[in-house]
């Protein structure tokens, strides 16, 4: 063999090794390729549209949307559980929409993260228009481009141990309608996985992270600094660590918080009785809530899609990106 040959072959089998898989670190920050502000501000808006309504659950703006994010889903290459991304189920207010896709994980038997954002709002009351711009197209706006940086590690031969169980919950509005019938779903053994073909069980899911209200920034925990974040968990089993080491491994420095501004009972108001995380936490799983916390704006009119700070908002996506790149 002539050496010129034998260069051209380790140049060939260098230039291969991403398709050799996890012999080398593929770094969270490729992520980033795919978080644009652009992308951000768009989802938001399309989402606070007048044409939607507001969202309230059972209204037409409410089934519009369901049906803009399962095309989104399948844009994305999310995998349908039990043959539909689309889940139905019956409220006071009418029909209700769960959309639910998966990132398969690479471990057997799976385990699984659940990434879940509601998309419903109060839609018109007394004829006022509410668009839910924090409240919370800012969650699902996210909640979107977790899942497209996801797939793109995917693509660059990432793959993730657990898989990712991404759902956009109608219904919070109704009493957390829509998480309790995910629930269901899972407790009743409901949701298959398309690539294993068996159901998801409750003792698969290692963790819930609920993203709710992201965008705001004018009730920060600090005053004078709108880059913050709030992780309202339990000490014990939410990775807290992770989340920290990232915050500053990657230069990010948000001001973090594990409670809702210091207040015992509003961290539990909010963390265990009226957010969607309530259902999986009574029944014993592991859960996280993102959020930027409750402004002057949020549940009024004027949470419009001009009352949020984007770059703020893409700062805290990429900081929940880099946690989830470590729990799963």
């Amino acid at each position: 063999m002539t050496k010129i040959l034998k260069l051209f072959i380790i140049s060939f089998l260098l230039l291969e090794l991403p398709a050799w898989g996890q012999r080398y670190s593929i770094s969270a920050v490729n992520g980033d390729a795919v978080l644009k502000t652009e992308n951000i501000k768009a989802n938001v808006e399309y989402l606070c549209s007048e044409s939607l309504g507001g969202r309230a659950t059972g209204t037409d703006g409410a089934r519009n949307a369901a049906y803009w994010l399962l095309g989104q889903f399948r844009v994305l290459g999310l995998k349908p559980l039990t043959g539909a991304w689309m889940h139905g189920f019956n409220t006071s207010e009418g029909l209700a929409r769960n959309i639910i896709g998966l990132i398969p994980g690479s471990t057997i038997p799976t385990r699984y993260v659940i990434l879940m954002a509601h998309y419903d709002n109060l839609g018109m009351l007394n004829g006022n228009f509410y668009p839910g711009a924090d409240s919370n197209a800012s969650g699902v706006a996210a909640l979107l481009q977790l899942a497209q940086m996801v797939t793109h590690m995917n693509t660059c031969h990432k793959m993730y141990g657990k898989g990712l169980l991404v759902v956009a919950l109608d219904a919070k509005e109704k009493n957390q309608a829509g998480a309790e019938e995910l629930w269901r779903l899972i407790e009743k053994g409901k949701l298959t996985d398309p690539v294993s073909g068996q159901p998801i069980s409750a003792s698969q899911i290692s963790l819930v992270v609920n993203l709710d209200q992201l965008g705001g920034t004018t009730a920060p925990i600090t005053e004078g600094n709108p880059r913050y974040l709030m992780m309202l968990s339990e000490e014990a089993g939410s990775f807290r660590p992770s989340l920290q080491n990232v915050n500053q491994d990657r230069g990010l420095g948000l001001e973090l918080a594990y409670d809702y501004y210091g207040s015992k009972d509003f961290t539990r108001l909010f963390y265990r009785r009226i957010s969607d995380q309530r259902v999986f936490l009574e029944n014993g799983i592991p859960s996280v809530m993102f959020t930027s916390g409750i402004t002057l704006m949020n549940n009024k009119p004027q949470d419009t899609p001009e009352s949020l700070d984007y770059e703020v908002l893409k700062d805290r996506i990429r900081l929940i990106f880099r946690y989830l790149d470590k729990v799963l």
